[in-house]
């Protein structure tokens, strides 16, 4: 991941002052909620940052197209992402505010230059599904045979279970409720 830095202006440093910034980063291969996606092509994002006075607030969206494993079938699935960049700078260490944790907030480089790569794949992170799928009707694989189930049904489907002797559960299918 390559880094996506802001140089912050001088005219960003007064109390209440706003200003918008947009691009393209480029991310390659993320590790995100358990799974690896690809991004091939660039992620947008924009953000807004606004001086809080003493702070600089970063707010904003990230949209992508990453590919990862179907939770199902394993086949490459491509998921749209639209995730929140939230950030918070403390622009001096005498300025800190005592009621924040360390890990709310970062204080703002001598550079004034902040990269919000983490930032924009934090967002993205928190906007992948737990379990993506390549399609929403996706069959998986069968668990006998590991056949993809939404090429067709594979040959082990085709047994009847009641004579599976090794079906734990084969007994249960002539039980009759009233």
């Amino acid at each position: 991941m390559e880094p996506v830095k802001i140089h912050i202006p001088h005219e960003l440093f007064e109390p209440a002052e706003m200003q918008v910034f947009s691009g393209t980063a480029t991310l390659g291969d993320v590790q995100m909620a358990g799974d690896a996606y690809a991004f091939s092509d660039p992620c947008s994002w924009q953000v807004e940052i606004t001086n809080t006075g003493g702070a600089l607030l970063v707010r904003g969206k990230a949209e992508a197209v990453g590919a990862c494993a179907c939770a199902r079938c394993l086949e490459e699935a491509s998921i749209p992402l639209v995730g929140d960049i939230e950030g918070y700078f403390v622009i001096s260490a005498e300025g800190e505010d005592e009621d924040l944790e360390g890990d709310e907030f970062e204080l703002l480089p001598e550079s004034h230059e902040i990269d919000i790569a983490p930032l924009i794949v934090q967002g993205l992170m928190l906007a992948a599904p737990t379990q993506p799928l390549c399609q929403p009707d996706c069959k998986g694989l069968c668990p006998h045979c590991g056949a993809d189930l939404n090429e067709g049904p594979c040959a082990c489907s085709l047994v009847d279970e009641s004579e599976d002797d090794s079906n734990p559960f084969s007994v249960l299918k002539g039980i009759t409720f009233d």
